[in-house]
């Protein structure tokens, strides 16, 4: 049975009607400490680590045996007793009681032992009452809480700690430990012939329990194994993460002198672009000038007989001819000169058409190296957004593993292509 606990009672500072003090000398005391120089012992330094990291004053914690008193949420100790059978099977005067508390006295031998998170400041065994019982106080603590005080009261804790976690409403933590050591009580009666008759109790066999227990420790260790595993894989996986931000870096600086590349490129094509509108307006101008020339040219490079005007009506040829022929060298000594600077402009027009049309050509052909920087630069953005997501799905640590395995096997093959080259040159 679980008691509220009276340690006046239990160390018999006080007799109570039930029990016989002639004979209290059969008692036995295991331990009588009092229990608040136990939670000195057991909270002062977790206190002072607590309070030092605390910077409002009400906050802190004048005494941890005052606030667990006078909280609600746990109680100072706790209390577990412990019979075998009863005063009609186990009367305490007679020579089955004896053994009862032989028994007893056994039991708790490996009591403290079994649940260091239990700490026992009060066991008492009674035999001056109808018959032989076990009282057990103790304090139930934790040590490692990363909440509160580090080490602080705790029986769901304790119990949880000794590999009994709480289910069902009646498999809670302290029904399953309960039943664990009623199972150990049973193994010392069983040495001493004495057959635990289940008086309609219903709780789940206790050797399911201890089976628990057993397999609960085994998964502790194991977790254990993997933590320490996993510690030497993150620090594996720092290294390899500190080379993957050396290459991310040499990304962005790639990406930055890419995009440098492509802002020359693209002051390049404005340049070109103004220096070609330049060459057009020009050969815009010159076009209008060589069409005018052409039609000029047309009409008087020919012979200045097929152009000159007839002669008036009765007018002798020598009269025409001498009126009109200086007018005629005037006008040769004219469009001869203009004609010869007409083909000087053709060919300059010419030569200025083959040019503009070779700004166009590397206008265009910069502008395909500009498209094909852009889709480059675009794929590197992409790829880097698809190494940040499959870093985010997978983890760093997974990614990372994975990169140092490719840029082994890169090595590796890099290194095989060199031996066999170096191979073929030795066989030649």
């Amino acid at each position: 049975m679980v008691g509220k606990g009276s340690l006046n009672h239990n160390s018999r500072q006080f007799h109570a009607e039930n029990t016989d003090p002639a004979r209290s000398y059969l008692n036995k005391e295991y331990c009588n400490e009092k229990i608040k120089d136990v939670y000195h012992e057991l909270f002062d330094e977790a206190v002072v680590r607590y309070n030092a990291k605390q910077k409002r004053s009400d906050r802190r914690i004048d005494d941890y045996y005052e606030k667990i008193r006078s909280g609600k949420q746990e109680k100072l100790f706790h209390e577990f007793i412990l019979q075998i059978g009863n005063k009609d099977d186990m009367g305490a005067m007679t020579e089955d009681g004896a053994l009862a508390a032989a028994v007893l006295d056994e039991y708790m031998q490996e009591f403290q032992k079994r649940n260091p998170t239990l700490r026992v400041f009060s066991a008492h065994l009674h035999r001056d009452e109808a018959t032989p019982h076990l009282h057990i106080d103790f304090v139930p603590y934790i040590t490692g809480s990363s909440r509160g005080v580090d080490t602080r009261v705790s029986l769901k804790q304790a119990l949880a700690a000794l590999g009994f976690k709480g289910g069902t409403r009646r498999e809670t933590e302290w029904n399953q430990w309960a039943n664990a050591e009623k199972e150990q009580l049973a193994k010392v009666m069983a040495r001493h012939d004495i057959e635990w008759e289940h008086l309609g109790m219903h709780e789940e066999h206790l050797s399911v329990l201890e089976y628990k227990k057993q397999e609960r420790v085994k998964e502790v260790a194991a977790l254990e194994e993997q933590r320490s595993s996993l510690e030497q894989e993150n620090a594996k996986a720092v290294q390899t993460n500190e080379a993957l931000k050396e290459q991310i870096a040499d990304a962005g600086i790639e990406l930055e002198a890419v995009g440098r590349e492509i802002e020359d490129a693209e002051a390049k094509i404005e340049a070109n672009k103004k220096k070609a509108e330049v060459a057009q307006k020009k050969l815009s101008a010159l076009t209008a000038d060589v069409k005018r020339a052409e039609s000029y040219a047309a009409e008087y490079t020919h012979s200045p007989e097929e152009w000159l005007p007839e002669p008036a009506t009765m007018e002798s040829a020598k009269s025409y001819r001498k009126r009109i022929m200086p007018l005629v060298r005037k006008v040769v000594d004219i469009i001869q000169p203009l004609y010869a600077s007409y083909l000087e402009m053709k060919r300059n027009y010419s030569q200025l058409k083959t040019r503009v049309t070779d700004l166009n050509g590397r206008i265009e052909r910069m502008r395909d190296r500009l498209s094909g920087t852009e889709a480059e630069n675009s794929q590197l953005k992409n790829e880097l957004k698809d190494f940040d997501r499959a870093k985010a799905v997978l983890g760093e640590a997974v990614i990372n593993n994975a990169v140092q395995t490719a840029k082994q096997q890169e090595q590796m093959q890099t290194a095989q292509k060199r031996k066999s080259q170096k191979h073929s040159r030795d066989a030649r």
